[in-house]
């Protein structure tokens, strides 16, 4: 195999098992720094071996290369600080024992359950599982968390010291262990999906992998513990991702949603998510995602956004803001009375929640205002958003919606 097809394949695998390679390494090596270098020496040896011929399984070869070099880098180590020898040896005596029979399958989610440790603080917590078992820098985490790259850098130092000190479990807890934990699981699963269904930066609007790496979680987690929240946090990702297919055009521009082919819609993952909100709202107790998952299966069964019962979805949005009072649960239900209600009545909500300054450098909040008082004939105060939402935004595909919005009102 000639070299430039060597990088094409090596650069394929780094895009499908990164994640996997990674958290199986994290469980091998017992350390998140090691396993890091452990799996950029990996793929650094698969540049210059598969030439020679690419392995049956990748993914097992990279683990296997990845434990040896991390063994190696810790004995050349212990020349300096002698108790290294000890862990060396004995990872060297778990490599012979396991051989190539370790079940890596499920290690993202063993992951994810150890990032999620109560032990963390919850914004470590997510922090933390977003870079390791997602892949995002810290620059993006940060603009997810509306904060500073520095401080997410030092959460994320914090929480693997804490779980090295405190020698936390690299597994999936018991059965009775599993509630406690569960919410924070979700809450990150759940922000996955949103990096995965809407990027925060790029030059495309959507990251599949991430969404697709999101719903594998989630299923995961139902089959584990069929909680109603988190089958209706399923059946939001599953109802949101049939969409993919008709939010951009071919050329990848943004098609809003009452602007959609509804035919393009994924029929299979509607039906499925459909089913799990009936399940989860069967349950006694109902939470935010399956209040947003119903919210969802309302936009799903229109045939057309004219058929929408936006009276309905309001009266869902309803419950719950009484569920989670945020801001941004707010300024969607804002925007559903708008369409329910017109644009005027939409627009006064919107108006009085960015007047409380939570959601000043919200890029949404600005895009919801332009696009009311576009509706209304406020060209001047639309254009003045949608120039906020162009310097907000660090999403292409959104950068060039606004510009044509601007556009537009220019003329």
């Amino acid at each position: 195999m000639v070299a430039e097809d060597v990088s094409v394949e090596v650069a394929a695998v780094y895009r499908a098992d990164k994640a996997r390679v990674l958290a199986t390494l994290i469980r091998l090596l017992g350390d998140f720094d090691l396993a890091e270098e452990a799996l950029a020496d990996a793929f650094m040896a698969a540049v210059e071996q598969w030439p020679h011929g690419v392995p049956t399984n990748p993914r097992t070869w990279l683990v296997s290369a990845g434990r040896f070099k991390a063994i190696d880098r810790l004995r050349r180590r212990a020349r300096f600080d002698a108790s290294l020898t000890e862990i060396a040896d004995r990872l060297t005596a778990d490599a012979e024992a396991a051989g190539e029979q370790d079940d890596i399958e499920d290690d993202r989610l063993r992951l994810v359950f150890t990032c999620c440790h109560p032990a963390l603080t919850p914004d470590a917590q997510v922090a933390l599982t977003l870079r390791e078992i997602c892949g995002l820098t810290t620059e993006e985490i940060a603009r997810a968390f509306l904060t500073r790259p520095p401080t997410v850098a030092q959460r994320i130092v914090r929480a693997k010291t804490k779980i090295r000190d405190a020698n936390i479990p690299y597994q999936v807890p018991e059965r009775d262990e599993l509630p406690p934990r569960l919410d924070a699981v979700l809450h990150v699963v759940y922000l996955v999906f949103n990096e995965g269904y809407a990027a925060s930066s790029g030059g495309s609007l959507t990251r599949l992998d991430l969404s697709s790496e999101a719903i594998r979680l989630g299923r995961l987690v139902v089959d584990l513990l069929p909680d109603p929240e988190a089958m209706g946090l399923l059946a939001l990702m599953l109802l949101t991702e049939s969409r993919r297919p008709a939010r951009t055009t071919a050329a990848g521009e943004i098609v809003l949603l009452d602007e959609q082919d509804r035919s393009r819609w994924d029929r299979a993952l509607i039906d499925e998510g459909r089913a799990l909100v009936e399940r989860a709202l069967g349950q006694r107790r109902i939470g935010p995602y399956a209040l947003q998952a119903a919210i969802a299966a309302v936009h799903a069964e229109a045939a057309d956004a004219a058929s929408t019962d936006w009276a309905q979805i309001v009266g869902l949005y309803d419950v719950l803001l009484r569920a989670d009072p945020s801001p941004v649960i707010a300024l969607n239900r804002a925007a559903a009375v708008a369409m329910r209600d017109g644009p005027a009545a939409g627009l006064a909500r919107v108006e009085e929640l960015m007047a409380r300054g939570d959601l000043h450098d919200y890029c949404p909040a600005h895009a919801t205002r332009a696009e009311l008082c576009r509706r209304l004939g406020r060209v001047a105060d639309a254009r003045a958003s949608y120039e906020r939402a162009l310097v907000l935004t660090l999403q292409e595909p959104e950068r060039r919606f606004y510009a044509r919005r601007l556009a537009e009102l220019r003329e």
